[in-house]
């Protein structure tokens, strides 16, 4: 799969193509319908494959603050490996800013679409709005289409026991807990990946010490405590993984990762993890000192040993 940052780039290498748009947060099933669909259209027009991809997400740029956003399923990183799994030709990676933001629509479809991807077919929800202040929908893109000679197809949808499935409802899920239903939306268990980052040694200093990511995004899904499963390479271990902003120790706000791998002593200073979120604890509480919030680390180490042992009996 070839990224690219501007049509330039691409115009370097293809002369056209078909694609689709979107922030493909999460890459749900619902997502991953639509890229059979872009791939099935790709092979009929004999042409690559492309996924327009919207960073930062546009919420992300007009929120005034972190907590004025949706938070983030899946970082950028995470975004790129996925769409890659499934086969995508290219990823136009299209930055969402303020000259962006302004663009009119017309000018929107004349210099992206057509001048820059040279897009021969277009799949696209019918919600889609796009150029400033939203002017541009999807009947516009139908009637630019005859004009300019691309053709424009409505995105299928994949429902779940009736509700079509969203980055919206996963987060809802993610929420409440809910990894199971999560699995089933994602087609996958529900992950973060990072690289691991020195901290304040604070885990080791209360004797469990702490492999600790940065979430990479403004707003993230989950806050509290986990029973999880950390991937090393193709090795799968057991983990206490607290998510959040560590009210006790810090007053920052940063958000941080710091997954306590049960029974594990080797040095992962820079390497890339995944973890795997099976269960939740308990929510993220501030306690009074950190005697206090070692006795509690340490009942939480013992409830993820308790759920691992019964679910592997």
């Amino acid at each position: 799969m070839i990224i690219i940052q501007d049509t330039d780039q691409f115009s370097h290498l293809q002369q056209s193509c078909v694609a689709t748009i979107g922030k493909f947060d999460g890459v749900h099933l619902g997502h991953q319908l639509i890229l059979d669909q872009l791939k099935r259209k790709a092979e009929q027009f004999k042409q690559p494959s492309l996924v327009i991809l919207i960073e930062p997400h546009p919420e992300e740029f007009f929120a005034p603050t972190p907590d004025a956003c949706p938070a983030r399923l899946t970082g950028l990183r995470e975004k790129l490996e996925l769409l890659e799994s499934f086969g995508i030709d290219y990823v136009f990676q299209l930055t969402f800013d303020k000259a962006l933001s302004e663009l009119s629509a017309e000018r929107y479809i004349q210099e992206i679409l057509v001048d820059g991807l040279g897009i021969l077919c277009f799949i696209v929800g019918n919600d889609f709005r796009f150029g400033y202040q939203r002017q541009g929908d999807f009947a516009m893109l139908q009637a630019k289409g005859r004009e300019f000679g691309f053709e424009v197809v409505e995105t299928a949808a994949y429902e779940y026991n009736g509700v079509r499935i969203s980055s919206t409802v996963i987060r809802e899920q993610l929420e409440k807990a809910d990894f199971a239903l999560v699995e089933q939306l994602l087609g996958r268990p529900y992950s973060i990946k990072g690289e691991v980052v020195r901290g304040r040694q604070l885990g080791t200093d209360l004797g469990y010490p702490t492999c600790n990511i940065n979430p990479q995004r403004r707003k993230i899904p989950l806050h509290g405590v986990y029973a999880s499963e950390v991937r090393l390479g193709d090795r799968f271990r057991p983990a206490a993984v607290n998510i959040g902003y560590r009210p006790t120790v810090t007053e920052t706000g940063d958000a941080l990762l710091e997954a306590h791998i049960l029974d594990f002593d080797e040095n992962l200073y820079g390497k890339t993890i995944e973890v795997i979120f099976r269960e939740k604890i308990r929510d993220e509480v501030k306690f009074a000192d950190l005697d206090a919030l070692k006795r509690q680390i340490g009942a939480d180490v013992d409830r993820v040993r308790e759920l691992f042992a019964r679910a592997n009996a």
